[in-house]
């Protein structure tokens, strides 16, 4: 009996062995995370600066015991700035690579068609871009802006300081383009203004005469677009600057990034943000020192894409801690009641999984600098997901 029973303690004691060797795997087993961008595309322009704060972020974390000991390994796709590019990027994310999250600066054509493969798959989502507003899905949260706290602080100082009284809107056409330009008309009218003309281009577009032609001729007061970011953006304001055009120019969605690369183009520029370089708060200066130290000359100027796309690492590590683990519903459910203090200040995604956000308005100085003209402290995000559960 005395060998039987030594044979089964050594037995018992190796099949200990390989649970424990089986345990430490799973245990340290990376935690993925998606981040679809436009590396081709209309959005090709912002996003390799989007990419490098998910990286920054990443190995900030990961240098700091990762999240719940396991450390983050990114998953990068190439979603095309566009609807077919996003649905195989994310069937790619989801069902192939079975990534944990997803954290993504997409395109709003991008964004809803990638929420259908989100819901499928039952993957945690924050979306980081500014965009039109009312998305609304049980999987995704938002730490970007909408036009409820973006718009009114150009409007307003256009009328009041530049005393406009018409305006004339241009836009890319699709979700983002013709949802910020119906919220700004609403508003303008509501304000006592007057819209004088409201054009469009598809969002590839980048031949703007004819739009052009018309702004000169209705000659309004003052001009306000929404258009792609990244390049649409570059070659409307190139070819109004071409054309002489001196209204006061207000850009829904230009970024301070690609402000700086248009040089003089963009000088005098009126822009809506929640983050600016020229914040001056520690954590400010703890990720443009992050960036630098990393990416060294090859870093990308932060802006209203990279910052909150920061961010949201940190948001998405603070829910699963509070979650006690990866399952989905209960991080998506924390994602509503964690806060991070970051680049742009303190961020909660606890209004209808928006984010009150402290907006600055700010203008395009020679040097290539916005100068913070104005700052509106934790502007709420009003009505976005009242039905969500």
């Amino acid at each position: 009996m005395k060998p039987l029973f030594s044979s089964f303690r050594i037995r018992f004691s190796f099949v200990a062995l390989l649970a424990g060797i089986s345990a430490s795997a799973h245990a340290a087993e990376p935690l993925r995370i998606g981040v679809p961008v436009g590396l081709s595309g209309a959005n090709s322009v912002v996003a390799p600066g989007v990419v490098q704060a998910s990286q920054l972020a990443a190995d900030e974390i990961n240098a700091a015991g990762g999240i719940l000991g396991r450390q983050i390994v990114l998953e990068i796709a190439d979603d095309a700035s566009g609807a077919v590019g996003a649905q195989k990027a994310y069937d790619t994310l989801v069902f192939q690579k079975k990534v944990d999250a997803i954290i993504a600066m997409e395109t709003s054509a991008a964004r809803n068609a990638a929420l259908p493969i989100v819901s499928r798959g039952k993957v945690p989502y924050i979306y980081t871009s500014f965009y039109e507003g009312r998305s609304c899905n049980r999987w995704m949260h938002v730490n970007g802006w909408v036009p409820e706290q973006q718009v009114a602080p150009v409007v307003d100082h256009f009328m009041q300081e530049r005393k406009a009284k018409t305006f004339f809107l241009v836009g890319s056409d699709y979700a983002f383009g013709r949802g910020m330009l119906k919220f700004t008309r609403a508003y303008i009218e509501k304000q006592g203004g007057r819209v004088v003309g409201e054009e469009y281009l598809p969002i590839d577009g980048s031949d703007w005469t004819p739009v052009v032609s018309k702004i000169r001729s209705a000659n309004p007061d003052a001009l306000i677009s929404s258009t792609a970011g990244g390049g649409p953006n570059v070659s409307l304001a190139k070819q109004i600057k071409a054309a002489g055009l001196s209204m006061p120019y207000g850009n829904l969605a230009i970024d301070e990034g690609t402000a700086k690369t248009m040089g003089d183009t963009a000088v005098g520029m009126y822009m809506s943000a929640s983050y600016l370089t020229s914040i001056d708060t520690p954590q400010n200066r703890k990720f443009l020192d992050g960036l630098k130290a990393k990416f060294g000359n090859d870093a990308k100027t932060a802006n209203e894409f990279s910052g909150p796309q920061y961010e949201a690492f940190y948001l998405y590590k603070a829910a699963v801690e509070k979650a006690g683990g990866l399952d989905p519903q209960k991080v998506v459910q924390a994602l509503s009641e964690v806060s991070f203090d970051g680049p742009r200040g303190s961020v909660k995604m606890d209004r209808q999984r928006h984010a009150a956000l402290t907006m600055r308005l700010g203008q395009v100085q020679q040097d290539g600098s916005i100068k913070i003209l104005q700052t509106f402290d934790q502007v709420d995000p009003g009505a976005q997901c009242p039905d969500l559960k």
